[in-house]
């Protein structure tokens, strides 16, 4: 075997310091769930900076030619009992403030190890420690010292995706402080004895720093808290802010940033000048005492408690925790806990085990030199981490101050970081570390799927169905079909449907009383309400018919044109109040085990039935606007100006601006106003509340009859890479060319309208698994599109994920999964056997096809 120096020699020029901007993955292996403190360790190129778990790294070797390698372990030390008292260590103090890793915050306990670093040289793994170092000639000693240090000084990838530090108490000074006007009433607030002056409520009090009006705060999701008495008198006055008595001390007086509640910025704010607020009323801060824990304090009592399994669900039940294939944990990175749930599911459809799970070693062998910004490699290494079995094992006993551990089925399990980072890419939610919607995440990744699997198997397949929409004109009887592609059928809750209501009633009205004993009672509303909700026919009152020519009532009936394999139902828990404010329902629903959904199967059109015209309707224009290039407005044979662009339509100002000032985009506007004909202001912020999630929503408006208009791309300048990639899926190069037309000839956006769209391209036969209303009368065979499975529709349930909290952007996400016929919960790195699987109070649930 050569000496050691003369190798490290021959490899030096492939040795690399580490720059600003290099990428150093020193935590994790870039192709499976390996770190320093996994067994072999983590060998990191000294070239590319890439980290490669033991079972991986010869296989880089071998591929990139580098020899060279930082091997790094490490050794987690034994902890030291802090229950010593009489050496001189303090107990831990509770946390006083809704942060981490920041004085007076929670503590971030901080693992002690040994680390060991070395050189290890390939193929022959030679090893060079720094002592070995020392004997080398000065040239080699110094470049491997400064690569060594460097890589270990370095930042990791995964280091710089974590917020370290993070602190809930940083609010902003509200717009309302410093100008706020003060009512000279005479009010006067005494220093103790509040009452909530509607409801003699004594918890819970706020004054309105505006008027003094002393009244009870909100009620929470529970039933607990105020009536909402402070709130309601904002939403009557206008009156901005309040401060929370009982929480005043002279522990401000020197610092004066005091935070009140701003209605008006739905937050905790700064206000500077609040003790000359306060004193406007009579209340001197420096003889306050506190008698109620402040918003902080009830914030740091919550996430105290959202880590504790009693909390999160099956309360009361001592779990048995499961370990093995198919049962591993996933750590949390920071409220993602809604990707933990999703992705726990998703790698129980065979689809996508056999997509990215048994295909592995080749994806692998296939992946880029960069394989951490792969989407495959990365989907595949999670996948096998979840269902291989070989991070399913118990976490270390971190030891306790008590001397004793009581087992709650933690995992060593895995942390998902480099997925998280790349599926969240330039995503202005996923990319950061807040709470999110399970349901707009699982569609989100869905949609990378599709635009990753453009050729070969897609397993989002599995989920897609074709959605068929009937729309009958009232006046005419003439109906019009159109079909798009779905993946989740969102289930409506008919919360009049209750079967309790008088027990809700009664609850409501003893909480109304200020009876603070009321119970807190959930609506129990039948899982057949909720499927005859979303199958009887809606109502639609400005339906423009091309039978009538005029804007007339049609009924909109919705079936199933095909059924998946699975399917997803989300139960539209999350809804808007009268005050555009989102709240949950508290709602329990009789899920069942097993799903006939065959009745909702669509038929397509009737025998006898005509069809409506394929008529455009009208742009909007003045009645003293004469438009060249519409029917009847001199056109002939001869003349093309049919298909010349349309005059810019008459749009209602006002209305645009309104909307625009809501903070919605302008194009956007300016279709909701043109695809409601001018109607007003309503049937505007209608038409853009059930078009927001539209690919296309902010796109230019595009005219009826336009070849080219505003927000169109001409087709000779269309790209061909980008025509012949959508060919590829399956659609044909008319339908192509509208895509990229209607999104600037911007492939991604092109891909998610054509997608989303398929009800626009109706004319263009855009049809699967049924017949276009064209096709119906010719016989045609069906044209390319999206491709869909179908069968019977008889499911049974396999899956549901849970939320817990009152809105989508707080709370704690757990899911529930059939493994073997015993339900399993999954709750971030708990994984364990379910006594009491919650399956009336799910959020998402997961059906697959019963095999007849």
């Amino acid at each position: 075997m050569a000496d050691v120096g003369e190798v490290l020699m021959s490899v030096l020029s492939t040795i690399r310091v580490p720059k600003p901007g290099d990428r150093v993955h020193k935590d994790e292996c870039a192709l499976s769930f390996s770190s320093p403190e996994s067994e072999g360790g983590l060998y990191v190129c000294m070239n590319s900076f890439l980290g490669f778990g033991g079972q991986y790294v010869d296989r880089h070797h071998a591929r990139s030619g580098q020899r060279a390698y930082l091997h790094i372990t490490r050794t987690r030390k034994a902890k030291e009992e802090d229950n010593n008292s009489g050496s001189g260590h303090p107990p831990k103090k509770k946390p006083t403030r809704l942060a981490i890793g920041i004085e007076g915050g929670f503590d971030v306990e901080q693992e002690l190890y040994e680390e060991d670093v070395k050189v290890v040289i390939l193929p022959d793994r030679q090893e060079v420690t720094s002592e070995d170092l020392a004997t080398m000639p000065d040239v080699v000693r110094e470049r491997v010292s400064l690569s060594m240090a460097g890589i270990m000084a370095a930042d990791s990838v995964s280091h710089t995706l974590q917020v370290q530090q993070w602190d809930g108490e940083v609010r902003q000074e509200s717009r309302h402080a410093a100008d706020l006007k003060q009512l000279d009433n005479g009010v006067k607030i005494p220093p103790s004895g509040w009452r909530c002056e509607v409801c003699d409520l004594q918890e819970n009090i706020w004054m309105n720093l505006t008027d003094g009006k002393v009244l009870c705060g909100r009620r929470y999701f529970d039933g607990s808290g105020g009536n909402n008495h402070a709130l309601l008198h904002f939403q009557e006055t206008g009156y901005p802010l309040a401060v929370k008595l009982g929480t005043i001390t002279p522990d401000g007086a020197g610092d004066i940033c005091i935070y009140v509640y701003s209605y008006d910025e739905d937050d905790m704010v700064l206000d500077a000048k609040l003790p000359e607020h306060l004193s406007h009323f009579g209340i001197d801060m420096m003889t306050m005492e506190k008698t109620e824990r402040t918003m902080t304090e009830l914030e740091i009592a919550v996430n105290q408690r959202v880590g504790e399994w009693e909390v999160i669900q099956e309360s009361g039940t001592t779990l048995r925790p499961m370990f093995g294939p198919g049962l591993t944990g996933m750590k949390n990175l920071g409220n993602s806990c809604y990707l933990n749930s999703v992705m726990q599911v998703l790698f129980t459809v065979p689809d996508f085990q056999s997509k990215y799970v048994s295909n592995i070693d080749k994806i692998i062998d296939d992946a880029p030199s960069d394989p951490t910004q792969d989407f495959k490699t990365q989907v595949a290494k999670l996948g096998y981490g979840l269902l291989s079995g070989e991070y399913s094992k118990p976490a270390p006993d971190p030891g306790d101050e008590n001397g004793a551990s009581e087992p709650r089925g933690d995992q060593i399990g895995i942390a998902p970081q480099m997925f998280k980072a790349l599926v969240g890419r330039g995503h202005p939610e996923f990319s950061t570390n807040r709470q999110q919607d399970a349901q707009e995440f699982l569609l989100h990744f869905i949609n990378m799927v599709e635009r990753n699997c453009r050729s070969g198997s897609n397993p989002s397949e599995a989920f897609r169905f074709l959605v068929e929409e009937r729309i009958v004109c009232q006046q005419s009887q003439k109906a019009k079909y159109t079909q798009r592609v779905d993946y989740i059928v969102q289930l409506p809750v008919p919360m009049d449907q209750a079967t309790n209501t008088e027990e809700l009633q009664e609850a409501e009205r003893r909480r109304e009383e200020g009876d603070s004993s009321a119970p807190t009672v959930r609506a129990q509303i039948p899982f057949t309400a909720c499927m005859a909700a979303l199958s009887e026919p809606e109502i639609l009152t400005d339906f423009w018919s091309s039978a009538v020519q005029t804007k007339t009532t049609a009924t909109k009936t919705t079936r199933f044109a095909s059924f998946p394999d699975h399917l997803v139902i989300q139960i539209k828990k999350f809804t808007f109040g009268l005050d555009w404010v989102p709240k949950k329902l508290d709602v329990s629903i009789d899920v069942p085990d097993t799903l006939d959904l065959s009745a909702l199967r669509a038929t397509g059109q009737q025998p006898g039935e005509e069809l409506l015209p394929e008529v455009a309707p009208p742009p909007l224009m003045t009645p003293d606007v004469e438009v060249k290039g519409i029917l009847g407005s001199h056109f002939n044979e001869e003349d093309d100006s049919l298909y010349s662009p349309l005059l810019s339509p008459v749009l209602d100002d006002s209305t645009v601006s309104q909307l625009c000032e809501m903070g919605f985009p302008l194009e956007a506007c300016r279709k909701a106003v043109y695809y409601t004909g001018n109607t007003g202001i309503d049937a505007a912020m209608n038409w853009i509340m059930s078009h927001m999630d539209d690919p296309d929503f902010s796109a230019p408006l595009v005219l009826p009859g336009c070849s080219s208009g505003a927000g169109t791309t001409p087709t000779e300048s269309l790209s061909e890479e980008h025509l012949a990639t959508i060919v590829s899926m399956g659609f044909s190069r008319d339908q192509a060319t509208k895509a990229l037309r209607a999104t600037s000839n911007v492939l991604d956006r092109a891909v998610d309208w054509i997608f989303s769209h398929l009800d626009d391209l109706e004319s263009m036969d855009v049809s699967e698994g049924g017949r276009s209303a064209a096709e119906s009368e010719g016989g045609r065979d069906p044209p390319p599109g999206p491709r869909v499975r179908d069968g019977p529709g008889k499911y049974e349930l396999f899956a549901f994920i849970s939320h817990m909290g009152t809105s989508t952007m707080c709370g704690h996400y757990v899911s529930h999964i059939k493994k073997d016929q015993q339900w399993v919960i999954f709750n971030d790195q708990k994984v364990c056997a379910s006594e009491k699987p919650p399956k009336d109070l799910g959020y998402l649930y997961f059906y697959r096809r019963v095999a007849e």
